[in-house]
């Protein structure tokens, strides 16, 4: 019989798929020609006051001791519902230039599989969930946790003068007592997703920062304030699609000494399968046409010189003309004031053809 996948590779899998459906999270602007801007979401830095997070956690699918975490928890909705934004908007970012593109219309059969798609998903989810989690905490959108643990600092002095470090340690931990992590099942599958799983958290985890700074008259470093910072979650999610380029494909082994089965690929460089390693169990569809994985890539834009080829499949493109306005002969007035002309110039559009 076949074993039943871990708690926390459910609710991943879960987030994942809000990732792939939920069409309220819109596109975010992204064209991937200019670089990425984390544009603001509905989250106060302050608590949901009254009930207002005990209908947020009501109107989310999790489980019965997950929503009772969620209860006592008031900014804990809200960190959730931030990760899944963190999660689409780096997806879709990361993937713009790609034939699967983290589509709205991907079909939550992707989830299903175990292709590299499905991997970089749940990374970057389980990523995106615990930096959104250690970010609530120093920014004080939850109440069970506060700054770092940094040493010779005070949370007191930490928020006077505004260096209150990003509480990973806090995070992780209650991550995985909010997925209810357990011993992983001998299901070759859930080996796999919790595998990639805990790559996502190791990824945020190694752009954890010592960031420093100096108290004194005139700007003298008499006192030297240190906290702990986590990058930007565009490191991270730049880091996982690396890991995704460099995935491995892997088969269960046993392990002589201890009986217990192990995920083990071909070997590369002299190194056997890593922790930080993306790995999957099959070769993912090309992605070219519409299928129950993807919509395909007809009607999508491409860069004539560099992307065109490929995302077409060869199948070619069309060209057409467009019209855009922009901003120039820009002059600066007195005092602090541009002024700029809009200027409209023609420029040539590149599409995949359908067929």
């Amino acid at each position: 019989m076949r074993s039943r996948l871990p708690r926390t590779a459910c609710l991943l899998r879960l987030i994942a798929l809000c990732i792939i459906l939920s069409h309220a999270a819109a596109y975010f602007g992204l064209t991937g020609r200019e670089p990425l801007v984390f544009l603001p979401g509905p989250f106060s830095n302050e608590p949901p006051n009254g009930k207002a997070h005990l209908k947020q956690c009501e109107q989310m699918t999790l489980t019965r001791r997950q929503k009772r975490l969620c209860r006592r928890e008031p900014g804990l909705a809200e960190t959730l519902r931030e990760s899944v934004r963190l999660s689409l908007l780096e997806c879709r970012y990361q993937f713009r230039n790609e034939r699967w593109n983290c589509s709205l219309d991907g079909r939550g059969s992707l989830l299903n599989r175990a292709f590299k798609e499905t991997a970089f998903l749940l990374a970057v989810s389980s990523a995106a969930l615990t930096h959104a989690l250690a970010k609530a905490c120093s920014s004080g959108r939850m109440e069970r946790c506060t700054c770092d643990d940094s040493p010779g600092i005070q949370h007191r002095e930490a928020w006077q003068w505004g260096v209150c470090g990003d509480n990973l340690k806090y995070s992780t931990k209650f991550l995985k007592k909010f997925l209810g992590q357990k011993r992983v099942s001998k299901d070759l599958r859930a080996q796999v997703d919790s595998h990639n799983i805990n790559v996502g958290i190791k990824a945020v985890k190694s752009g954890l920062k010592t960031t420093c700074k100096c108290h004194g008259v005139s700007g003298s470093c008499a006192v030297r304030t240190c906290w702990k910072q986590l990058s930007p979650f565009h490191d991270t999610g730049r880091l996982l699609k690396y890991r995704y380029d460099t995935a491995v494909r892997v088969l269960s082994v046993t392990n002589a000494a201890t009986g217990e089965t192990e995920l083990a690929g071909p070997r590369r460089h002299g190194q056997s399968l890593r922790t930080t390693d993306l790995v999957y169990l099959e070769e993912s569809p090309s992605f070219c046409r519409p299928s129950r994985y993807s919509p395909g890539t007809g009607g999508r834009s491409c860069a004539k010189d560099t992307s065109c080829q490929s995302l077409c499949c060869g199948r070619g493109y069309n060209t057409a003309m467009r019209l855009t306005s922009l901003s120039c002969h820009c002059q600066v007035r007195w005092c602090c004031h541009v002024e700029c002309q809009t200027c409209v110039r023609e420029e040539e559009v590149y599409t995949c053809k359908n067929a």
